[in-house]
């Protein structure tokens, strides 16, 4: 099953190269579109880390380290 972040991975190159590839056959040159374009695969990236952020699975509450103690 594929997660978010196989699919952002997996986004990243394509934007990279697939943006390069339209903008240029749009007639930018490419020390034009490949910047452009990478900006799209950084901001991927910065979705990815800032607006999803990834986190453990949450613990189950058997699988606790802690002992418990009961109070007096």
């Amino acid at each position: 099953m594929t997660g978010y972040y196989d699919v952002v991975l997996g986004l990243i190159p394509l934007a990279l190269a697939g943006i390069s590839v339209a903008l240029w056959s749009l007639g930018l040159e490419w020390t034009v579109a490949i910047p452009l374009a990478s900006v799209v695969a950084v901001g991927l990236i910065g979705h990815a880390m800032f607006v999803r952020t990834p986190v453990d699975a949450p613990q189950r509450e058997s699988a606790r380290t802690e002992p418990t103690q009961m109070a007096d």
